[in-house]
C-alpha cells in the first residue's frame, strides 16, 4: 500500500509579500544599472563639460566659465541657422517619410502577382548602410556625371547639370530627399503590419453601407493605423533629429553652413575645432530642446488615447 508523500508547508512554496514586491525590482535592476552608466553618466560628463571653457589644443587654459558656453550661444549666427536648418531638417523629412511609406503600404497591402518580393525588396534603402547611401546619392546629385541631370535634361526639364550639393538654395533640400528615400521603408513596415491587424470586416460592412473608399480609408483606416503613426513618428523624429551622418558624407556641412545642424555643428566644434566646452554645450542645449518636444509628442499622444 502506498502512502502519500506528506504535503510541502505553503511558506516554502508561495514567495514572502516582501519577496514577491522585490523581485520585479531585483530583474529591473541589471538594466537600470546599465542604463545609468552607458546613458545617464556621460550625459552628467557632458553637462560638466559644458561649463568649462575647454580647448583640447590648450589643456592649460582651460577654465570653469558656468554658463558662459550657453551665453556664446545667443551670440553664434551658425547656432541659429543650424537651428534653423535643423528644424526644417525635421519638419519636412519625418512628413515625408510618412508620407511615401503610407502610399507603399497601401500598395503592398493589396493583393497582386510577386507581393511578397515587392516586399522583400521595398526593405533595401532602409538596410543599406548610410555612408553607402550618401556616397550613392552624392553621385546621383553630381553636375557633370550624375544621373539625375542626365534624366532632366533629355526630359528638356532643365538646360544644364544643377550643382544641386554645391548651390545653398538646394544642398539641404537633396539631403533631406536623400534621408526621406532611405527612411520611408521603415513607415511602410509599420504602417503595412498595423493594416494587418484591422479586421476585413469592417470593411466588409462599411462597403454594404454604401461607404466610399475615401471614407473608408478616413474612419477604418486611419483609426486603426494611429498609434503605429504615433509610435513611428516619435521614433523617426528622434532618429532623425539625431542623424548626421548622411549630411556630413554629402556635404560636410556645406556649402558654407547651408546643411549644418546643431548635431553637426557640434560634431564639427567638439571633434574637428577641438572646442568640446562648447561643442558639449550645443550637445546639451539639443537634447534639451528634443527632449523637450518628445515630451509635449507624448503628451499630446497620451491625452488624444484618454479621449
Amino acid at each position: 500500500m502506498s502512502t502519500l508523500a506528506p504535503a510541502m508547508p505553503l511558506k516554502s512554496v508561495y514567495p514572502t509579500p516582501w519577496r514577491s514586491r522585490a523581485l520585479p525590482y531585483a530583474f529591473l535592476l541589471p538594466a537600470i544599472l546599465v542604463t545609468l552608466l552607458v546613458v545617464f553618466l556621460p550625459m552628467a560628463e557632458a553637462i560638466i563639460t559644458s561649463l568649462y571653457d575647454l580647448i583640447l589644443w590648450k589643456p592649460n587654459a582651460s577654465r570653469f566659465v558656468g554658463f558662459g558656453n550657453y551665453v556664446k550661444l545667443f551670440a553664434d549666427p551658425v547656432f541659429w541657422t543650424a537651428l534653423g536648418n535643423t528644424a526644417l531638417w525635421i519638419g519636412l523629412t519625418v512628413p515625408l517619410q510618412m508620407g511615401l511609406g503610407l502610399i507603399a503600404a497601401l500598395l503592398l497591402n493589396r493583393e497582386f502577382p510577386w507581393r511578397g518580393l515587392a516586399r522583400a525588396l521595398i526593405i533595401i534603402p532602409w538596410a543599406l548602410s548610410s555612408v553607402v547611401i550618401a556616397l550613392m546619392w552624392r553621385w546621383i546629385y553630381d553636375p557633370n556625371t550624375g544621373v539625375l541631370n542626365d534624366i532632366l535634361v533629355h526630359l528638356s526639364i532643365i538646360k544644364s547639370g544643377i550643382p544641386w550639393l554645391a548651390d545653398p538654395a538646394t544642398a539641404l533640400y537633396a539631403v533631406i530627399a536623400t534621408l526621406v528615400w532611405q527612411g520611408f521603408p521603415f513607415f511602410a513596415v509599420m504602417i503595412l503590419a498595423g493594416l494587418q491587424g484591422i479586421p476585413r470586416s469592417q470593411y466588409e460592412a462599411a462597403s454594404i453601407d454604401g461607404a466610399s473608399a475615401w471614407r473608408q480609408f478616413r474612419h477604418i483606416t486611419l483609426p486603426g493605423i494611429a498609434p503605429v503613426l504615433a509610435t513611428a513618428g516619435l521614433l523617426r523624429v528622434i532618429w532623425v533629429a539625431n542623424s548626421m551622418d548622411v549630411i556630413f558624407v554629402m556635404t560636410g556641412g556645406g556649402p558654407g553652413y547651408a546643411t549644418h545642424t546643431l548635431p553637426l555643428y557640434a560634431f564639427i566644434r567638439a571633434r574637428q575645432n577641438l572646442d568640446f566646452g562648447y561643442g558639449t554645450a550645443i550637445a546639451v542645449t539639443f537634447t534639451i530642446l528634443l527632449g523637450s518636444i518628445v515630451a509635449l509628442y507624448i503628451l499630446r499622444t497620451m491625452r488624444e488615447v484618454e479621449r
